[in-house]
């Protein structure tokens, strides 16, 4: 753990509340990626192109959550705004265990892949709200030098809900005929009713929280240039900044990570025939390394800024090594040997969590506390996007050719890295803070 000695360390606590938010956010939105061949095959009788608009509809509202759940956690504050985001998915989340194979309702015929949609829609507005949540969270709570660092650890919690999700399914769910499909739903609205009645008793602003010391405050707020108003920035004024943008170019990268998630069980199955028992073993190695990945990626940039280097050449350096890192992804439509692809799968992972610890903590380095879960969500909003774009696609093209689709999103999700990070370097060669009124400081 990274701490001054003496500064106290309630952030930490803080920070292991984030931890569990993200575990639970990541199991739900991870199970039906796990199951999705059982439900297509024993249950529903999908199609990759039925799966594929299920995908995509909690996708567009992931995406227009970002958009407006960004703005208002900025406005109702972190308290009240995570709350609200994780009772609005759980409440989906739960919901999922409600479909059926159809219902009618005003004379019109909704199927289970309407259903799931719907189900799904909700999840996904819901969680939109995670992300700028957590990453206010770390801006309020944590000094520049420790927020890669704490970006990193929180942000390695999605392996662990990913890793939870195939070892749940595999215990609960018969394979052979889909039953206990349900209940895999069903826990994380015990998870989520927990996380809230700790999250009511442990959280205050810093500066408000009788339990942090007057050095840990000191030492938290003691990289700040400027001190803050409290007039709320809108996302209307955040929208026009390059700034915002060159996060939004770089949150692209989210169509890679929403492909692992969604697509990799149903890539295994159809290309090297492995059942729901046998999966557990391919997700603890992709996420596992993924975790390594968020944490260290995180933790190197800190690192390089204590050694006296500015915050544009620490997370820019550490991006591109992270890059370069991911690269071999491009070979994994190639491979033959099962763990050979886990493997490649992993190490793109951890490149990735790795990545997304720095592009997260850039918001804070530009932009002032007040602004960081707009700007969060707008970028948060062109990644879904990129991600529908290619779910789309993807659907399409492996009902009518095959994997020939898994070829050409391995080699894209590989490349794509390097071609974003170019962009970034265009928008923001300097990543010079921006004041309470979003003009350049020190410029």
């Amino acid at each position: 753990m990274n701490n001054k000695k003496g500064t106290g360390n309630y952030r930490w606590r803080i920070l292991a509340m984030l931890v569990y938010a993200t575990t639970i956010n990541y199991f739900d939105r991870s199970i039906i990626g796990v199951m999705a061949p059982i439900l297509e095959e024993k249950v529903f009788g999908w199609t990759n192109t039925d799966y594929a608009q299920i995908v995509i509809a909690f996708k567009v509202a992931y995406g227009i959550g970002m958009l407006t759940m960004g703005g208002i956690i900025d406005r109702l504050g972190t308290k009240k705004g995570y709350m609200l985001a994780i009772g609005i998915w759980s409440i989906f989340g739960m919901g999922h265990a409600l479909v059926v194979q159809e219902i009618t309702l005003f004379n019109m015929t909704i199927t289970s892949v309407g259903l799931f949609a719907i189900a799904r829609f909700g999840l996904g507005f819901g969680e939109s709200g995670h992300f700028p949540a957590a990453n206010k969270t770390v801006a309020e709570y944590f000094p520049k030098k420790e927020r890669a660092f704490a970006t990193g650890l929180y942000n390695a919690a999605t392996s662990i809900g990913a890793i939870a999700a195939p070892f749940v399914v595999a215990a609960i769910v018969d394979e052979h005929t889909g039953e206990g499909w349900k209940i895999p739903f069903l826990i994380t609205g015990v998870l989520s009713s927990l996380w809230v009645v700790l999250w009511l008793k442990v959280y205050k602003k810093p500066a408000e929280n009788p339990n942090i010391s007057k050095e840990e405050l000191a030492y938290i707020n003691s990289d700040e240039v400027v001190t803050e108003s409290k007039e709320k920035i809108s996302w209307t004024k955040v929208l026009p900044k390059r700034q915002t943008w060159a996060f939004a170019v770089a949150k692209i990268s989210d169509a890679v990570w929403f492909f692992y998630l969604f697509w990799g069980a149903k890539y295994m199955v159809s290309t090297f025939g492995i059942d729901i028992k046998s999966m557990g073993l391919p997700f603890l190695i992709i996420y596992a390394l993924a975790d390594g990945g968020s944490i260290l990626g995180g933790w190197i940039s800190g690192y390089f800024m204590g050694k006296g280097w500015s915050v544009n050449k620490a997370r820019k350096i550490t991006m591109l090594a992270c890059a370069l890192i991911i690269l071999p992804v491009c070979y994994v439509a190639f491979a033959k040997n099962l763990y050979v692809a886990v493997v490649l799968i992993g190490i793109g992972a951890a490149g990735h969590q790795a990545w997304m610890a720095n592009i997260f903590t850039i918001v804070s380095d530009i932009f002032p506390k007040k602004a960081v879960a707009s700007v969060t969500g707008i970028g948060g909003m062109v990644g879904v996007f990129a991600a529908v774009i290619a779910d789309a696609a993807l659907g399409t093209v492996l009902d009518s050719s095959g994997n020939t689709g898994y070829f050409w999103a391995f080699l894209i999700g590989g490349a794509m890295y390097l071609v974003l990070l170019g962009i970034v370097q265009l928008l923001v060669p300097k990543m010079t803070p921006l004041d309470e009124n979003l003009e350049l400081i020190n410029e």
